[in-house]
């Protein structure tokens, strides 16, 4: 019984360091979704669909925008070494 608070303490740390990276994930969660979002609700407002469709990939592409930037600090490009020469005598 012992061992399964001792697990459960470890993991509920391992959520606490990762927090930041939940919201991180979360907000783009809602970012993804945000266009399909602002549609319904023009859509309940009575708006004709060239509207919705116009705003709708507006939103889209500005919340792809934002995305993009959240996840250029995620990518970054490996620096790769260069080959070594061989040391030596060349015959």
């Amino acid at each position: 019984m012992a061992s399964i608070f001792t697990w459960i303490k470890k993991e509920l740390g391992y959520i606490k360091d990762s927090f930041l990276e939940i919201i991180k994930g979360f907000i783009l969660f809602i970012l993804a979704f945000s266009g399909l979002g602002f549609a319904l609700v023009l859509r309940y407002l009575g708006y004709n669909g060239t509207i919705i469709s116009f705003l709708g990939v507006a939103t889209e592409l500005v919340a792809l925008l934002l995305c993009y930037f959240m996840f250029k600090g995620y990518v970054k490009p490996r620096e790769e070494p260069e080959p070594s020469k061989p040391k030596g005598k060349k015959l």
